[in-house]
Formats: C-alpha cells, structure tokens, sequence
C-alpha cells in the first residue's frame, strides 16, 4: 500500500502561488519539487505534500490538457480544522493572500463548521471542523 500522498497542482505564475500558500500557513519543504518550475509545500501533522508545477511542466508529465477552474470542477482539496477559531483564521489569511472565499464559514448539518476557498489558479479548498460532541449518532 502507498505510504505517503503528494498533491500535484498546476499553476500560471509560481511566485504568487508559493507566496499565497506560504501566507495561508503551509510549510515549505525542503528537497526535491523546488526549482525554477516548482515549490514544495506540506500541509498539517501528517506532513502531505503539496508540489506546485507550471503548467507546461504539469502537462508535460500528465499528457493532458489543464481542467479549466473557471468553468468546473475536477477536486475538492479538504483540510481538517482544530476549532471553528482556525476555520475563520484560514479565511482571514486566504482574503490576506489573494485567494478567493467562495463559501464563507458557516455551519452544516449541525457538527461541521468550515469555508470554502479558491487559490490564485482557482483550484477549490474547503477548511472543515468536525464537532464529534454534536454528530448524529
């Protein structure tokens, strides 16, 4: 089985999606999947690998074309929340760092408590806290 996950993403400019994604708070990391085409980030505890890539470098190792992030939706990237706090400090941060909120922080089915977001190349993020007190047993 796989032991580890890496999310690749393509981008149009490099320097202002490592910048935004630095400013929302993921870690830059260290080694391969940083060059002039690309940055490495990760993201939580369990150290996941984000890697930005150029479009043409993306598409050169994909074989196909780029999803167009205006017009739909290929992924939605969730992130686990420690408390609703960290819910409205990521959408202080993503509105800081240029990103766009598409969904603001709102509660859903009585438990969860998140937002949603897109990066500066539209791909969707959403931040969710779980409140396991309030689940529906």
């Amino acid at each position: 089985m796989a032991q580890d996950i890496w999310i690749n993403l393509p981008v149009k400019d490099l320097t202002q999606s490592a910048a935004f994604f630095t400013q929302i708070g993921f870690a830059p990391h260290p080694g391969p999947g940083n060059s002039d085409q690309s940055a490495s980030f990760t993201i939580g505890d369990k150290k996941i690998v984000l890697t930005l890539f150029m479009q043409n470098v993306f598409t050169g190792f994909t074989n196909n074309a780029l999803s167009d992030t205006v017009k739909g939706t290929e992924v939605l990237f969730s992130l686990g929340a420690d408390s609703r706090e960290q819910v409205n400090e990521i959408t202080k941060r993503v509105r800081e760092a240029g990103g766009t909120i598409y969904a603001e922080p709102n509660e859903s089915h009585g438990f969860m408590y998140g937002c949603g977001f897109c990066d500066p190349d539209g791909h969707r993020w959403n931040m969710l806290f779980m409140d396991p007190s309030k689940m529906p047993k």
